[in-house]
């Protein structure tokens, strides 16, 4: 099977890249100006879909979702949006406008099934939560990605979009986690001076969640990665995609937070993987030719970050604390969380104990607001045996309409993305929901004008 690599403007994409690096220079200088600007945005990309051809709502409607998605840990971080959910609710805001414009496939019935499933556990927490819980803002919280999710896969099922749109829809990813990189600069120009341990560090990560600024930074590792391999025809692109991989993959690694980081490496195997496998002999050894500059831009990346840490990234990953000292807990007190989830739903095997609730009971323990890290075990324990149901349905609808239709070559990669997220992260952020509903589009692809010679008469 030959893999369609679609061509593109070079020069756009440069001046895109631009935009988005002098975006971050400005808003570092002045933070203000991050409400204005995503205020901007969001006005501009509803107009676009508004106003855009009955044949380009789609178009519009995904490059909108994906901008929002890949901007949003940069607007939280900035306190840009309207409220801190904005990026997922806009993203739902766009499928519902496509659902009005284009309809949904017959066959997406699944996942509305899926969303319903989700309704009895509001109406639990509606009892179980303690009177000093807020209610409105906990529900939201918990069940604003899976919600998400739902409306993203509803509107993306089946749904026919080109291998150029695909790639663009990437692309509009990348750029805001551009401006985050650069912001990500200006905010800690040197590393060495604030690090005195392996834990995560807030202040390499903008002074945000550094799980959140991983999982975006390794979002557009490997978007860059993409277009290393897809999208870089000449050397100079080649160089300038690298000199992006490497920026982003330093600011992660020094993060100190590893699941942003093994989300990346599981979700670029399983894009070279089927990248190669699905190429032509002529394509394999272009790619064999890309993998020898992605190796050499991922061991500057490590080399780099290893020296600015002075061996600390190195101890983090062997899971040792700043004297060398193997840690006990591996997954920094994730498994504890996830075993009071098994218990949450041991305790309420069928309605489960609410949404919400289990980051209640740890309060209520005297623990603290610590969020669920693992969807599934969130799930389970508030959704109780409608969660498995609804879990079901999102690993096993994909996988059959994958069996049918094999032209994604970024199916596996998106899969692995969502579950590999949700498995360190949870659903705080949109890009999982997002990227899994990414994987249920079906891609054509541009057939090539076919020259007809003239019959003289």
């Amino acid at each position: 099977m030959r893999v369609a690599i679609p061509k593109y403007n070079q020069e756009s994409y440069i001046a895109l890249i631009g935009v988005h690096v002098l975006m971050g220079i400005l808003l570092f200088m002045s933070r203000p100006l991050s409400k204005p600007i995503f205020l901007i945005l969001m006005v501009y990309f509803i107009g676009r879909i508004i106003l855009a051809h009955d044949k380009n709502k789609t178009k519009e409607i995904l490059l909108a979702s994906a901008y929002f998605v890949g901007a949003e840990v940069l607007f939280r971080m900035t306190k840009a949006g309207v409220s801190y959910e904005a990026s997922k609710y806009l993203v739902i805001l766009f499928m519902a406008m496509g659902m009005f414009y284009k309809g949904i496939s017959g066959k997406s019935y699944p996942y509305f099934i899926y969303l319903i499933l989700l309704v009895p556990a509001i109406v639990v927490a509606s009892v179980t939560l303690t009177f000093d819980a807020k209610f409105r803002s906990n529900i939201a919280f918990v069940l604003s990605g899976p919600v998400c999710l739902g409306m993203a896969a509803l509107y993306c099922y089946d749904r026919k979009v080109s291998q150029k749109l695909l790639m663009e829809i990437l692309l509009y990813m990348a750029l805001p986690i551009v401006t985050l990189t650069v912001y990500l600069f200006l905010y800690t120009p040197s590393v060495k001076d604030i690090l005195s341990s392996t834990a995560s560090n807030s202040a390499t990560s903008g002074g945000f969640g550094p799980n959140q600024v991983a999982t975006a930074l390794g979002l557009g590792m490997f978007i860059m990665i993409v277009r290393l391999f897809l999208r870089s025809p000449s050397l100079g692109l080649k160089i300038l995609n690298m000199v992006i991989f490497v920026a982003m993959s330093f600011r992660a690694f020094v993060t100190f937070s590893r699941g942003g980081i093994i989300a990346a490496v599981i979700v670029t195997a399983a894009f070279l993987w089927t990248l190669f496998f699905q190429s032509t002999a002529k394509q394999k050894n272009q790619i064999m030719g890309s993998l020898i500059l992605f190796v050499m831009a991922a061991l500057i990346s490590w080399v780099v970050s290893s020296n600015q840490t002075g061996g600390l990234l190195d101890k983090r990953y062997a899971n040792e604390d700043a004297q060398g000292r193997e840690k006990q807990d591996l997954a920094t007190g994730r498994v504890d969380i996830f075993m009071d989830e098994m218990d949450g739903f041991l305790s309420s095997p069928f309605l489960g104990v609410g949404a919400s609730r289990t980051k209640n009971m740890r309060v209520e323990e005297g623990i603290g607001h610590l969020p669920s890290h693992n969807e599934i075990g969130r799930l389970l324990s508030e959704h109780g045996l409608l969660g498995i149901f609804a879990l079901l349905i999102l690993i096993f609808k994909p996988l059959g309409y994958r069996s049918g239709n094999k032209k994604n070559i970024f199916f596996y990669a998106f899969l692995a993305f969502w579950f590999a997220t949700i498995n360190h992260s949870g659903m705080r952020i949109a890009a999982p929901s997002f990227i899994y509903a990414l994987a249920l589009l079906n891609i054509t692809h541009e057939k090539r004008p076919v020259h007809r010679k003239q019959i003289k008469s």
